[in-house]
């Protein structure tokens, strides 16, 4: 979405930085539509006519939130898969990392996402989507390489799987220190993707412990 005239400026893009980022707390904490713009806009500390010099509608907030987070995460995995790779799995390593310190920075972000995509319009949804399915391709890569004996649904499965559990943040106790949790989510994330499980050998038929 081009910017407006009025987001152009240092200034502008502050304000605009705090509206989007007045959106994400009110409506993870309301509801999309239990929050107007002028809530937002006192949030912000912008008047309704300033903030309708940045945004159209409170829809297109939304959208701009949701582009902006997506966006984010897509180049800095494009970067980091176009970069020096080191040693194996590193790539992974740090993708794991960024995703990490994504979440438990956007918590009210990833809380709307969850929430409140389905307002999106179709088109802006589509092209969200494009970019996500981008996103995790890059990852599906990096565990592909290390792991070459899994199939591809068997690593979009794990890959998949690590999202939704790195996505939980905005769910964990906040009481919870963020240098306490962020290591536990990247150490659970890389043993669910670089970890084989064992495979459990089937109990003989009529064997002690057997049901039936």
């Amino acid at each position: 979405m081009p910017a407006s005239p009025a987001s152009t400026t240092s200034r502008g893009r502050a304000t605009r930085e705090r509206i989007l980022a007045a959106t994400a707390q009110l409506v993870a904490e309301r509801g999309f539509h239990s929050v107007g713009v002028s809530d937002i806009g006192a949030a912000a500390g912008v008047s309704g006519a300033a903030l309708y010099r940045h945004f159209e509608t409170k829809t297109a907030i939304l959208v701009e939130l949701f582009e902006g987070a997506v966006d984010g995460l897509l180049r800095q995995a494009v970067e980091l898969e176009a970069g020096p790779s080191g040693a194996p799995g590193e790539v992974l390593e740090r993708l794991i990392a960024a995703h990490v310190e994504f979440a438990l920075a956007e918590r009210a972000t990833l809380a709307v996402y969850a929430r409140d995509s389905h307002d999106l319009p179709d088109v802006d949804r589509r092209r969200l989507r494009r970019m996500q399915r981008q996103y995790v391709e890059i990852w599906a890569r990096q565990v592909a390489s290390l792991r070459p004996e899994l199939g591809p649904e068997a690593v979009l499965a794990r890959v998949e799987a690590v999202f939704g559990l790195l996505n939980s943040a905005p769910d964990l106790a906040r009481s919870l220190d963020d240098d306490v949790i962020g290591p536990q989510m990247r150490a659970m994330a890389e043993a669910a993707l670089r970890v084989a499980p064992p495979i459990a050998e089937p109990a003989a038929r009529g064997s002690r412990g057997s049901i039936g």
